[in-house]
């Protein structure tokens, strides 16, 4: 364990969902949204429509990481045919994207109007923040499902045509899901709990937030490429003049060894991703993600290293493992940016001078320096968006500046002990209960997905709020 970790972590949990989308014929999607209407052809019919999968979660502050195998997806008629919505069987941690959404699958379905939908979970492993012992620790041990199987009816029909995809939004409420004893410690029994929805291109729940993949073709002229997932799927992305590119790159920057985040839509003509927003995370085929433990710095230096809890990684034939910490180096040649931010000042926001516990990074680099985590190499570091949960501190409320103070629990808690200050713009969006600023009161439970950053004058850390959510 990191020094961090054995030195600061202790604090409560709360809850973690995760939301999967799943549907018609080109691409499945997630996230919670009415969904589409279209035609009710059977699912015999040979017209087919595109289906997506989006995958988010909602938080439960303990657990560090809730791994399962999704065996299946199908969605079923009101006349009993039935349809898969997933290919292949792949494993999903539902804690790993706290408030943000990502692209988990797309497929080609038959049209028709799906009214129910049954998910098979197969093998699944849990890991938490483990208060019991005099000094914390993150524990990882095999989860017992109560249940594999899982039939749910939908709110509102999941109706695929050929006019455009349709998702199914599946959200796991880790709260309600893993059960704890009288104690509050948790057991290991898991009792899975989803709530499911349909969604449409254009809905909130149907936007990728962020979704990284290795690139395997590039056709510059026709301003598009071709990624492979982390479930191994290929997807093409389209990008346009209004695509914005991070750290002042261009589609001509990519080879077959870029690792790549992006931002967008469906497409509701052909399935493929409109990208609005692309990142380079590696340029050398290896990056790998997650939370930042501990930052090796003397008082008045740049940081020399820091110890990175691996959520994402990409390959996975490195000595680094995911639900780990691999300790990563940095020689003062890297090259940190912001994702979503191309303000020139983002070069004071985040910088090896202002690293901070509890960031969430990606890191990018040549395989060979990621064979021991114990001292990775890297060439990028990319600050990117997190969510935080906690509780709004009282009498910190400033409406007019946008602002209030909160206390942030679980296991970010333990790496960010200090009270963080939240600011909120006119692009944050209020979620899940909050509807502006004014809705936010103190005491609440909340979650903040935003980027953590040292304020460069007051040196303090402050949240810069891209959407805040009301915790039940």
């Amino acid at each position: 364990m990191s020094s961090l970790i054995s030195s600061k972590l202790s604090h409560s949990s709360r809850r973690l969902p995760l939301a999967l989308l799943s549907l018609a014929a080109a691409s499945l999607l997630a996230a919670g949204c009415a969904g589409t209407v279209a035609s009710s052809n059977p699912a015999t019919s040979n017209i087919t429509g595109s289906s997506f999968v989006i995958a988010t979660d909602a938080p439960m502050a303990a657990v560090t990481s809730f791994s399962v195998q999704i065996n299946s997806i199908v969605a079923t008629e009101s006349n009993g045919s039935t349809v898969s919505l997933i290919s292949g069987t792949p494993t999903v941690d539902f804690a790993r994207y706290n408030g943000l959404q990502t692209l988990l699958d797309m497929n080609d379905v038959p049209a028709g109007t799906y009214t129910g939908v049954t998910i098979t979970l197969g093998p699944a492993t849990l890991a938490y923040l483990n208060t019991s012992g005099a000094v914390p620790t993150i524990t990882s041990e095999a989860a017992t499902l109560t249940t594999s199987t899982l039939t749910y009816t939908t709110p509102t029909p999941i109706v695929v045509s050929q006019s455009g995809p349709a998702g199914l939004h599946l959200d796991f409420d880790l709260a309600k899901s893993i059960q704890v004893n009288s104690s509050g410690q948790i057991t290991g029994t898991v009792t899975p709990t989803f709530n499911v929805s349909a969604v449409g291109p254009g809905d909130a729940g149907a936007y990728i937030d962020e979704f990284d993949a290795a690139v395997v073709s590039v056709n510059v002229a026709g301003q598009s490429f071709v990624v492979q997932g982390p479930h191994g799927r290929q997807f093409t992305i389209d990008v346009t003049g209004n695509t914005a590119w991070d750290n002042g790159e261009s589609i001509s920057a990519l080879t077959t060894s870029s690792i790549v985040c992006v931002s967008g839509e469906l497409d509701k003509a052909d399935s493929t991703i409109d990208a609005d927003e692309v990142a380079i995370l590696s340029q050398n085929g290896f990056y790998a993600s997650g939370q930042v433990t501990y930052v090796t710095q003397t008082s008045g230096s740049p940081a020399t290293g820091f110890d990175l809890y691996v959520r994402g990684l990409l390959p996975t034939t490195t000595g680094l493992t995911l639900g780990q910490i691999a300790q990563v180096d940095l020689s003062g040649s890297e090259n940190f940016f912001i994702y979503r931010m191309h303000n020139p000042l983002t070069q004071f926001l985040f910088n090896a001078d202002n690293m901070l516990a509890g960031q969430d990074v990606a890191i990018g680099g040549p395989a060979s320096g990621a064979t021991n985590p114990q001292a990775v190499t890297t060439k990028r570091v990319v600050l990117r968006h997190w969510g935080y949960n906690g509780t709004v501190v009282a009498g910190s409320i400033n409406a007019g500046a946008g602002t209030f103070q909160m206390q942030v629990n679980g296991f970010a808690g333990l790496l960010i002990p200090q009270t963080v200050t939240v600011y909120a713009s006119s692009v944050t969006a209020f979620r899940d209960g909050l509807t502006a600023f004014s809705s936010v009161t103190a005491s609440t439970n909340v979650r903040v997905v935003g980027l953590l950053v040292k304020d460069p004058i007051s040196g303090q850390t402050v949240l810069l709020a891209r959407y805040v959510d009301l915790l039940n």
